[in-house]
């Protein structure tokens, strides 16, 4: 017969298997989509020189410190800092909105280069870098959403010093958004 205590472990370890198969699935898709931009990049009407933004270098560093902060506000639940815990969601939150509208900051400078995602004026190379980075940011807003439910969570106590279970697994998917979108970023930058 199986004890309280192990049951929830095989429960805990089998939702964070399944969130493991997600975020392969996720970052496969991404692989398609650069591995897409490789292939494009032959095309003669392909932008040789096109930089990416300043913007996204700022996003990117965001979103980096916001993967922190996250780890910071695990630690403190670990510890049973209940105030730590808090402060730290909330900057995780405010960072990542940042990274959205530094996000979308980056689109209104490519658009200053007379660069456009669609229409007669648009490019292939900026087409990609649009559809790569539009489907990083809903990725991005299901993670705030998860970091949405975490926080009400956090505040109505559900996480202490031997359950942080959802928060584990909210900081996983936050982690993977953070590694996928610098994997992006370096892929744009240098390729």
């Amino acid at each position: 017969m199986m004890t309280i205590e192990e049951h929830n472990e095989r429960g805990a370890k089998s939702k964070k298997m399944l969130l493991w198969f997600g975020m392969v699935s996720m970052f496969m898709m991404f692989a398609g989509l650069t591995s897409a931009y490789v292939v494009s990049a032959s095309r003669r009407d392909w932008l040789k020189d096109f930089k990416l933004p300043e913007a996204f270098i700022i996003s990117t560093a965001v979103i980096v410190v916001s993967s922190i902060t996250f780890h910071l506000a695990k630690m403190a639940t670990r510890k049973g800092d209940r105030n730590g815990a808090s402060l730290w969601l909330l900057i995780t939150l405010a960072l990542g909105i940042g990274f959205v509208a530094a996000q979308f900051y980056g689109f209104r400078q490519i658009i200053a280069m007379d660069l456009f995602f669609t229409g007669p004026k648009s490019t292939v190379t900026t087409s990609f870098v649009y559809i790569v980075t539009i489907a990083h940011l809903a990725h991005l807003f299901a993670g705030i959403i998860v970091l949405l439910v975490v926080i009400y969570n956090h505040f109505k106590q559900k996480y202490n010093k031997s359950q942080t279970l959802g928060l584990e697994l909210g900081a996983m998917f936050w982690h993977f958004l953070d590694v996928l979108w610098v994997y992006l970023f370096l892929f744009f930058y240098f390729y």
